[in-house]
């Protein structure tokens, strides 16, 4: 079995500049992954500086552990990794006043064989394609999932929310951040996707898996996610990383 990987951002169609990072590696043997999005926020420069910065800053720590560390110490390798780019991010933000707000969240998946672990902070998300289905992993961390969670709202009273965007973690807003990890068994044929949300306020869930079943290649998928939301003009950055074990 060998995992494979693709990613894509855009700037969408209204912003001026793409405050979202992501990147993706996968071991030369093809048996552990790991991939990031990040979403900054924190007005003009401010959310692209943070998104980088923390991208760059858990690539680093993790990448080189990828493939020797063992299953159990897998969650607390990603948490020390969270601390130590939420210390980077405050390093780049000192003695600059205009970066005070800067912030950005998170989504990060580390696959080892048939093993993930997925940790978010925010609301970027994380989803299993399997057998024809698509399954939420992750979950948003902002004040309207706690409402709906709470039973204030219902789930399709979101969308009409003026503030549903608004986070309740997020690295660099949040003093002590923990991410949330979860850990799931990968079979064959299931693809990982990872995005912002630039492509799920843009392009409703149930149109994800007849856009994906046009491709059979991963980059091809992953484009026609991101195009298909542009193309509902996307007011938001979009992007998107897929991994798919085979």
């Amino acid at each position: 079995m060998s995992l494979f990987a693709a990613g894509l951002t855009d700037i969408g169609t209204r912003r001026s500049s793409n405050q979202d990072t992501l990147a993706c590696t996968v071991s030369p043997e093809g048996d552990h992954a790991l991939a990031v999005i990040a979403d900054g926020m924190g007005g003009y420069r401010g959310g692209e500086i943070a998104s980088r910065v923390v991208v760059e800053a858990l690539m680093d720590a993790l990448t080189p552990v990828l493939a020797r560390t063992p299953a159990a110490q897998v969650p607390e390798r990603i948490q020390t990794a969270i601390t130590l780019a939420a210390e980077r991010l405050e390093d780049t933000r000192r003695g600059r006043p205009e970066l005070d707000r800067m912030g950005t969240t998170v989504v990060l998946a580390w696959v080892q064989q048939q093993r993930t672990w997925l940790a978010h902070l925010g609301d970027s998300r994380g989803y299993l394609l399997r057998d024809g289905s698509l399954c939420q992993l992750t979950r948003d961390h902002t004040v309207a999932q706690r409402m709906v969670d709470d039973g204030s709202i219902s789930p399709d009273e979101v969308a009409r929310l003026p503030f549903r965007n608004v986070l309740t973690q997020a690295l660099g807003a949040t003093a002590e951040p923990r991410a949330t990890v979860t850990e799931l068994a990968l079979q064959a044929g299931d693809r990982l996707l990872l995005c912002s949300d630039g492509l799920t306020d843009a392009l409703p869930e149930p149109n994800w898996l007849p856009l994906l079943g046009r491709w059979p290649v991963l980059d091809d998928q992953v484009r026609g996610l991101v195009d298909a939301s542009l193309r509902n003009q996307a007011d938001d950055n979009v992007s998107v990383v897929m991994i798919q074990y085979c």
